[in-house]
């Protein structure tokens, strides 16, 4: 059975899956299907991947729809193509037609990086790498450039006039340059040149004129189109963030749960009101987003993206003026003697370099580094503004302690005000390294032309310095900063979760005596109220005396034991905890999940929404959730039947006419839905989920009292869940769980106002929650994902044809 007999029964797997399939298929024998002269001759097929980022071949594998569902599938005419377009990558293939027999040798060139490779003969499996342009993504050529790299000439290849060999071109392009890709070949003899292979000698491998996007089982797959998938590690992340790292709270959903009733007794029963409750609270339109805070997690879950603060230090509250130029020298002290002054100089710009609060990127300066900045096409100043060094008087000791001591403790404070550095300017004039140099003259040899004398300033290798303890999470609230989308989530100091802990195993040990011990805290989620008391999710690994593992997820409220102002925070240790069970405040683990999505002629993301639904059932095993997708007419795939011939235990297939409207499109979706006290998931085609976030959306939606709407990280063009550069949509609330009873209270979507209309109808709801009384949770979730996509063929787009 070869790779395309085997593809039929293993559609819905994921890539990696098939990869494997793949490989073992490789060495199978080939099955030719008829093949038309005539009809095929003249054009190959040309798939194309639209919208993802990046140069090298690599890049473009690492696609999540690659090399099966292309954003096109059309044909090209001979084999130099350039389409003049931006950021996509794609995949021409079919059948070379030599013209004579003899010794070939074959050539690319491209902008950017680009593969070619050819068959022994008409099989796909007998393919191998003939030439390329690049590896790395740094690699291009111009057009018809084919020597200047050694790997893009071939060796010499023996082919036959009377017989076709299957070929492949890989290409991707970036959003620079000229975008090129050709294939010449050179007969061995005597004054022959390259020339480009044109429509006379290719022929298509298949016409896929009339299938649909989701018919793929004629796709060749090949070596050359595949990679190995790249491992998780729990040891080294692939990508070096933290986040990717595994976690407990990973697979805890695997663990058997304690049962509810078994915790009756433990604690009491109290009333759970919490005073930021809106319930009538008339608002504006949209202003619900000031009123929805952030939670407090324990351990730190890494969710801060750390490899992005070179993009975004909103993280760092000290002010933005020094920290971009100087580094972090404002956070130490220097051992010196009392009142001695250390002089930085510094060469850069006089005039101009902070306008509208938007800092020039500098590297970290060190004290005593002389720095030449270099103009760019986003500099912020005039490059004719005259040079000027700052000398910088750097403060006492004494002057530290006074004016930076308080850092730490202050927690209202918006920005770091450093009034004791002084900046002192002198001119200069314009005489900087690269002004001469860029005159033409060498930095070597003509140095004995310049009238100057160049100084190397003495560096101070044996300098210390002292530094407190610094805890920058100390210094921020839960309230949402719309200018901050790389800082995660809040992190509970360990002492209160710690006592929370304590607290509460006291009262399970003092009903339980030695049946149950704290293994593991794997998770705390707190939400604080300053008047009342704090509520408190704890998810607890406990191991019983039988030595079973048991999964205890329980909402506990600690209420205040004394008045310590409103905008204050209660410290848990501080007293005995009154911690209590907040009444009618329960999850439900059995809830069903109903997942809605509203679709139209997306086909290659619906068959991957489907895909993970799947995959999200076979690791867990959990058959209380249900998708629903609501389809206005696509026209690229029958949605209905690849829901049938899917393993999802519970689907429901909607089909809906006229224009697409997304609220129209979820309300259609809701009200499929029989059980009011289910939960109702608005969904999005182009998300990855992780494994356990049917469990997770359970534990916050509450019915009468939360809904939930986890933060997704949105991933950059190019980006993938194993390297996850992008930014967390700190201010969408498109992705909401609510139970339905609580959604049709405060009369389900708005499909008056929002029909054409695309953003503002998440933020219209979300008024609508809040002033229905209810809470709504919002929590960074580890490995939740919206995938970069084309916009191109949307619903709301139309395509302007260049003339």
């Amino acid at each position: 059975m070869c790779i395309q007999d085997t593809y039929t029964g293993v559609q819905m797997m994921k890539r990696e899956s098939l990869f494997i399939v793949f490989a073992i298929c490789a060495v199978c024998s080939y099955k030719t299907s008829p093949w038309d002269v005539l009809k095929y001759k003249g054009m190959a097929n040309l798939h194309i991947f639209e919208d993802w980022c990046g140069t090298s071949i690599s890049q473009l594998q690492k696609n999540l729809h690659y090399p099966l569902y292309p954003h096109t599938r059309t044909t090209v005419k001979k084999l130099a193509v350039s389409p003049g377009w931006t950021n996509y990558g794609f995949r021409i293939f079919g059948y070379i037609h030599p013209y004579t027999d003899g010794d070939f040798l074959f050539a690319v060139a491209s902008d950017d990086n680009s593969e070619f490779w050819l068959s022994e003969d008409e099989n796909p499996d007998n393919l191998k790498l003939r030439a390329y342009v690049g590896k790395t993504g740094r690699e291009w050529t111009a057009p018809g450039e084919y020597g200047k790299y050694a790997s893009q000439i071939s060796d010499l290849i023996p082919l036959q006039k009377n017989n076709k060999y299957f070929f492949e071109l890989i290409h991707k392009q970036n959003d620079q340059g000229t975008d090129h890709v050709e294939v010449a070949w050179q007969l061995k003899q005597i004054g022959s040149g390259f020339s480009i292979i044109d429509s006379k000698f290719i022929s298509l491998y298949t016409n896929e004129s009339s299938l649909k996007t989701v018919d793929v089982n004629h796709i060749p797959q090949t070596f050359a189109s595949h990679v190995t998938p790249p491992q998780r590690s729990s040891e080294t992340p692939p990508h070096g963030v933290d986040m990717l790292r595994a976690d407990p709270r990973d697979s805890f959903h695997q663990v058997p749960l304690l049962d509810r009733a078994r915790l009756q007794g433990v604690l009491p029963d109290c009333i759970y009101n919490p005073s930021y409750i809106i319930k009538g609270y008339p608002l504006i339109r949209y202003q619900g987003l000031q009123f929805v805070h952030l939670t407090y997690v324990y351990p730190n879950d890494y969710t801060r993206l750390t490899h992005m603060e070179s993009d975004n230090k909103c993280f760092y509250r000290g002010n933005p003026y020094y920290l971009e130029r100087y580094g972090f020298s404002n956070y130490i002290q220097l051992d010196l003697p009392e009142n001695e002054e250390i002089v930085i100089k510094y060469k850069g710009t006089a005039n101009n370099e902070y306008d509208n609060n938007i800092p020039i990127k500098h590297k970290d300066v060190a004290h005593h580094l002389q720095i030449t900045q270099h103009p760019h096409q986003n500099s912020l100043y005039n490059e004719t503004n005259e040079r000027k060094a700052l000398v910088i008087a750097a403060p006492s000791n004494k002057e530290y302690n006074n004016r930076w001591g308080h850092v730490n403790d202050s927690r209202k404070e918006k920005e770091i005000q450093d009034n004791a550095i002084h900046i002192e300017e002198a001119e200069d004039g314009r005489d900087e390294e690269d002004s001469w140099v860029n005159q033409g003259f060498s930095e070597e040899e003509d140095y004995d032309l310049l009238n100057r004398a160049v100084f190397d300033v003495e560096v101070k290798w044996s300098q210390t310095f002292q530094a407190k303890p610094l805890d920058l999470h100390a210094l921020r609230s839960d309230w949402i900063d719309l200018k901050c989308n790389v800082s995660g989530n809040l992190l509970l100091e360990e002492s209160e979760a710690l006592s929370v802990v304590e607290a509460f195993m006291k009262k399970l040990n003092r009903k339980f005596p030695r049946q149950f011990s704290l293994e593991r805290i794997v998770n705390i989620e707190k939400k604080p109220d300053y008047n009342r008391g704090s509520r408190y999710l704890l998810e607890l690994d406990l191991q019983e005396a039988s030595g079973r593992h048991l999964r205890l997820v329980q909402y506990i409220y600690v209420k205040r034991t004394e008045d310590r102002g409103f905008h204050k925070k209660q410290k848990a240790q501080d007293a005995e905890l009154k911690l209590c069970n907040p009444y009618s405040f329960y999850w439900n683990p059995t809830a069903t999940v109903h997942f809605i999505v509203p679709v139209k002629n997306q086909a290659h993301w619906v068959q991957q929404f489907i895909s993970d639904m799947e995959e999200m059932y076979r690791t867990t095993g959990d058959q209380n959730f249900n998708v629903i997708i609501t389809d206005y007419e696509s026209t690229d795939m029958n949605i209905e039947q690849a829901l049938q011939n899917s393993y999802l235990p519970r689907y429901q297939y909607l089909k809906l006419s006229g224009n697409f409207e997304r609220s129209a499109g979820l309300q259609a979706g809701i009200d499929l839905i029989s059980d009011d006290h289910s939960i109702v998931f608005l969904c999005d085609l182009h998300i990855n989920f992780p494994p356990g976030f049917i469990d997770t959306v359970r534990k916050h939606c509450v019915e009468r009292h939360m809904a939930f709407a986890p933060i997704v990280m949105r991933l950059n063009c190019g980006a993938t869940p194993l390297e996850p550069d992008g930014y967390w949509e700190v201010n969408g609330f498109g992705l909401l769980g609510i139970y339905k009873s609580d959604l049709d209270s405060i009369g389900g979507m708005n499909t008056k106002e929002f029909t054409d209309r695309w953003g503002g109808e998440d933020w219209e709801l979300l008024d609508r929650i809040l002033q229905g009384g209810l809470e709504v949770e919002r929590l960074y979730l580890r490995n939740f994902f919206h995938h970069f996509h084309s916009k191109r063929g949307m619903w709301n787009r139309q395509m302007l044809r260049n003339t």
